[in-house]
């Protein structure tokens, strides 16, 4: 088996047990029990659970492991030295690489930096989308373009400009300074800027918290199928239906072929796939309704933009007297709710859904109050 040069390591020095938190680091293996560690960050061992898959760390292995490849192609020798000249973290070389870095950074831009490292970066489309909404939304504010512009006063007014231009949430402004903060924090390692602005006071911002999820009931799902509409407004229902009974993100539904995703296990078929958005693996039955979907169009799902299904959605909610704001990811929410509802292990509903995280599954075993009643009941009978 070939060994990986370049992995990440989680408080190596063991800080948790007397601080609280570890560092994060990138060990880059050169032979003969040498390593040169990296450090990236440090976090408590819930922040760890959360970015150590994370695209941003994602990333910094990416590039990485470039300069290793890199190295290894033009035969240079992989030694702690080498390594430091081309990280600029070599304090004997560290004034004159930072120089070399500053040329360099002088006739590229901020922005063309980070479409260069992006490029480098293995992601899937939709990452790759969200990553250009931030860059087209710094081109409008027009003040991060050259490595001179990334300074706290600077990344502060994008805060405010983000806040003010269009009716943002502060989970989705958290979402740009997150990627954002990606390509400062590596600009900082590469010496193209004296500090990362997010490690100053001035760029703490508030996180936000995200609406409270409303997926539908059983009931509700049953009340959607039932309802006699229009064709435009039956397809957007249809898709909906077989989204909530498969828990496919509407994005994955429009990727889905029966043929070559899709198997039979004692008479029950399920897909097995990657999610567009991450690229995780998913299994997850086709339940009932869903594949009388399937039937109903010759196994080939309906195609419409997502924000013309919102649309649709917003007319269906009235039309079935739903009092809950519907949108297209609703479905994918309230097959989560209802595999867990019938206690499906949280452990298997997070491999139907895709989840690289348990934490993200555990979000909707929060709101599900049906077999919290349930199980107090059974717990009442028996405790006396």
């Amino acid at each position: 088996m070939k060994k990986e040069l370049v992995t990440v390591v989680y408080d190596r020095k063991k800080e948790v047990t007397k601080t609280g938190r570890g560092t994060v680091e990138i060990r880059i293996y050169l032979g003969n029990g040498v390593r040169k560690y990296v450090k990236v960050c440090s976090c408590d061992p819930f922040e760890w659970k959360e970015f150590q898959h994370s695209e941003e760390l994602r990333t910094q292995i990416a590039i990485y492991k470039h300069v290793v490849e890199s190295m290894i192609k033009n035969g240079e020798e992989l030694t702690i030295g080498n390594i430091d000249l081309h990280i600029g973290t070599d304090n004997t070389k560290k004034k004159e690489n930072r120089e070399v870095l500053k040329k360099k950074a002088s006739k590229t831009g901020f922005i063309d930096f980070m479409i260069e490292q992006i490029a480098k970066e293995t992601i899937v489309a939709a990452t790759q989308q969200r990553k250009r909404v931030t860059m087209d939304a710094m081109k409008r504010f027009g003040r991060l373009n050259s490595f001179a512009d990334i300074t706290p006063n600077n990344v502060k007014a994008f805060d405010d400009f983000l806040r003010t231009e269009c009716a943002r949430t502060l989970p989705t402004i958290h979402n740009y300074h997150k990627i954002l903060k990606m390509y400062t924090r590596l600009a900082a390692q590469l010496g193209y800027i004296p500090i990362d602005p997010y490690e100053t006071p001035l760029c703490k911002f508030e996180r936000g918290k995200y609406k409270v999820r409303r997926p539908l009931t059983e009931e509700e799902l049953l009340t959607l199928r039932r309802c006699k509409m229009g064709e435009k407004e039956g397809r957007v229902r249809d898709l909906f239906v077989f989204c909530a009974y498969t828990g496919l993100a509407y994005i994955d539904s429009q990727k889905f072929d029966y043929e070559s995703m899709t198997e039979t296990i004692n008479g029950q078929a399920y897909i097995d796939g990657k999610r567009v958005k991450t690229g995780c693996s998913f299994f997850t039955p086709i339940l009932p309704p869903a594949m009388e979907v399937l039937k109903k169009y010759n196994y080939k799902l309906p195609h419409i933009s997502n924000q013309k299904a919102n649309d649709y959605l917003h007319v269906i909610e009235v039309q079935c007297k739903i009092h809950k704001p519907l949108t297209t990811h609703v479905a994918r929410h309230s097959f989560a709710t209802l595999a867990l509802s019938y206690d499906i292990p949280i452990e298997d509903v997070a491999k139907m859904m895709g989840h690289t995280n348990i934490k993200t599954t555990q979000v909707y075993a929060k709101i599900l109050k049906s077999t919290i009643e349930r199980h107090s009941i059974n717990l009442a009978s028996v405790i006396k």
